[in-house]
């Protein structure tokens, strides 16, 4: 019987996760077209506007991304690496229709803020 057996089986250490970032490995051809679907526009706000001055750009990105999917579709698109990246969930929110309905609401969404190095930039337009 194998429950009352002697024989003690070998665990496998494992490795320790690294503390630092690495926003560049293993982007593949294959993903090219995931990571094109991930940041669907910039967010154009006025808190926004005022933190590209700093380095700050905010995207609306796909609900399912990820930092690592974030980070990556930034530096596909803009040829910039972001040195961090933070995401945030906007939930749906009722509003006034001004019709005989009266009441709708706004859809969910899906914010990510990129922090660039000092001196690297995206242009929009």
């Amino acid at each position: 019987m194998a429950l009352f057996s002697n024989d003690k089986k070998e665990v496998k250490a494992k490795k320790p996760k690294s503390t630092t970032r690495n926003w560049g490995r293993g982007v593949l051809a294959a993903d090219d077209a995931r990571l094109a679907n991930v940041l669907k526009r910039p967010w154009f706000s006025e808190k926004a506007l005022i933190g590209t001055e700093s380095g700050v750009y905010v995207f609306e990105v796909a609900e399912s991304a990820t930092k690592l999917d974030v980070a990556n579709a930034v530096m596909k698109a803009y040829n910039v690496t972001p040195a961090k990246v933070r995401m945030t969930n906007l939930p749906a929110k009722s509003v006034s229709l001004r019709t005989r309905r009266g009441q709708g609401t706004r859809s969910r969404r899906h914010k990510a803020y990129v922090y660039l190095k000092k001196g690297d930039t995206i242009q929009f337009a």
